[in-house]
């Protein structure tokens, strides 16, 4: 099956409207979900109880038909709960694997946060690799597996912050706010009314799996990767092309999974909007929820009241775009 740029727009369009007609305001978060279902990515969401962050999920995984799990997380919640286990089957006198609810194509990791580093890093493997590993044997998860995880900001006891290592495997992190007044006057309405809308599928997990490869196609040049490299390390206050204010305001930058996914976020866009090339806004776009939960502000920055978000818009407004070569 070969997609045209149009058709790609066209599909991406209809998941977004779909969504559109359940979640009321989070147009951008929806738009970058959308962008890491596209681009094989996974996605932290960091918000407040009620801003319907489990429930944007759950509507993602209908629209696009991708087969749905969910996790509650707690802190009695061991990684076999999320792997599943091997159990031996007395009348074949043989070992079965009973699978857990992470071989599905779109799994709600709910509050992550709320279970030890040990049941975390069950999901490490799945989330790089898309697969499991149980008694030693491997099994393969779908090509469309992602993860979207949520956590709440306000909480600070019985919580396991994510490792280091857990978090540079989210392509984005997704910080989802309250509702505007007119926002949050049309959720009172529909959610005290009886009635919800139902969010239809509009598209099969198969025609997802095309989407995804679609992205493939899409030009990356030259200039835009050298732009994304001088992105990414100019996070690093050890690196020499690093600007003085990340130097005196920043512990450590992003590695190089940031500027990977910095490429696959705008590859997404750019196929999304029916376009064959990416462009330097495109990058610009997605630079925030990549790169949010991968700098480290010191102590410096948060007495001046600095927020990861700050620092970003300022290295994006300090950071040139190549020069296009003219041709006279």
């Amino acid at each position: 099956m070969s997609m045209t740029l149009e058709e790609t727009r066209a599909m991406a369009q209809a998941i977004r409207a779909e969504v559109g007609k359940a979640i009321v305001g989070q147009d951008e978060t929806i738009e970058h979900l959308l962008i890491a279902l596209v681009a094989r990515g996974h996605v932290l969401l960091e918000g407040p109880p009620g801003t319907a962050k489990t429930f944007l999920a759950q509507c993602l995984a209908a629209a696009s038909g991708l087969e749905f799990g969910r996790i509650q997380f707690t802190p009695d919640l061991l990684p076999g709960d999320i792997l599943g286990s091997n159990l031996f089957n007395f009348q074949t006198s043989q070992f079965t694997l009973t699978r857990g609810p992470i071989f599905r194509e779109l799994l709600l990791a709910d509050e992550i946060n709320r279970t030890p580093p040990k049941t975390q890093a069950a999901l490490l493997e799945a989330m790089q690799e898309r697969r499991v590993t149980l008694d030693g044997e491997t099994h393969p998860l779908s090509d469309s597996f992602m993860v979207v995880a949520t956590q709440n900001p306000i909480e600070n006891q019985g919580v396991y912050p994510l490792p280091e290592a857990q978090l540079d495997r989210f392509m984005f992190n997704i910080k989802v706010d309250y509702p505007k007044l007119e926002e949050e006057e049309q959720i009172l309405t529909a959610t005290t009314s009886g009635e919800r809308p139902e969010v239809r599928k509009v598209l099969s997990a198969k025609a997802i799996l095309y989407l995804q490869k679609q992205i493939n196609q899409i030009e990356v040049g030259p200039l835009t990767v050298s732009y994304v490299a001088r992105l990414v390390r100019a996070t690093r206050p050890v690196d020499g092309s690093a600007p003085k204010f990340i130097r005196e305001l920043v512990d450590w930058g992003a590695g190089p999974r940031a500027g990977q996914y910095l490429i696959h976020g705008a590859r997404a866009i750019a196929a999304m909007d029916g376009r064959p090339a990416v462009s330097f806004d495109d990058v610009r776009r997605v630079a925030i929820p990549v790169l949010r939960h991968r700098i480290s502000p010191n102590f410096q920055a948060q007495a001046e009241g600095l927020s990861t978000d700050d620092i970003i818009m300022r290295l994006l407004e300090e950071t040139p775009e190549p020069n296009v070569p003219k041709y006279e």
